[in-house]
């Protein structure tokens, strides 16, 4: 089993504006291991949302080399995206992206049938996130908070081997996000999972491996001392 998740050599990413191009990644490089959780921090606007989307297939690199899986990204066609993310890619965005029109146990049920699973542990996990009694609920009847830990539960119910998070405690208030933290990385260890977070919270980047900064369009390791 390889693994290396991950692995990204100089991409870069720009987007036109009018007549202006707008170079958002330069030579960005990463590997990600199985089992490793990193976060990446920075400033809004820096290009984390446009990584996250280059590593899940919804974007290509303008240059670069990425592997995920071992596969080169420029030998994976739209189908063949679309069902890493079916299957081993987990994509958690700020807005939950929850199926309005199904309750939260139909949307944890339709995620793992996605991935080819007829069985789940998805009211274990709603239990483990402290929301069980929203399983009958839909969408919009459920705070920001618990939109948030369900979009979780469907995360974790598709068995992925990559999760690409983006801000996944955003929306709890602190003293959820202090017990719903440990869970989502219990989570990850116990399944040897790969995790790239996107967080301004320096808890949840502390809980992490190792923590990367995005600045002017490259990772490097976060350096507390400069950054304060």
């Amino acid at each position: 089993m390889n693994n290396l998740l991950i692995d990204a050599r100089d991409l870069s990413r720009s987007y036109r504006n009018g007549r202006e191009q707008i170079a958002v990644l330069r030579g960005l490089s990463l590997e990600l291991q199985r089992g490793e959780a990193v976060a990446v921090i920075g400033p809004s606007g820096s290009g984390k949302s446009t990584l996250l989307n280059l590593l899940n297939g919804l974007l290509g690199p303008d240059s670069g080399q990425l592997r995920v899986f071992g596969r080169d990204s420029t030998q994976l066609d739209d189908d063949d995206w679309a069902e890493l993310r079916r299957t081993r890619i987990a994509t958690l965005f700020q807005d939950s992206n929850l199926i309005p029109t199904l309750t939260v146990e139909r949307n944890i049920a339709f995620r793992a049938g996605l991935a080819g699973l007829q069985q789940h542990d998805g009211d274990a996990l709603l239990q483990r996130l402290g929301i069980a009694d929203t399983a009958q609920r839909y969408p919009d009847q459920l705070s920001g908070g618990q939109r948030q830990r369900a979009a979780l539960a469907c995360a974790f119910v598709m068995q992925p081997e990559l999760i690409l998070a983006d801000e996944p405690t955003g929306s709890l208030d602190y003293d959820t996000a202090q017990r719903v933290a440990p869970l989502f990385f219990d989570a990850i260890r116990e399944r040897a999972l790969g995790a790239l977070i996107v967080t301004h919270n320096p808890e949840m980047a502390q809980r992490c491996d190792r923590i990367l900064e995005l600045r002017e369009g490259a990772l490097r390791p976060w350096d507390s001392a400069v950054s304060s």
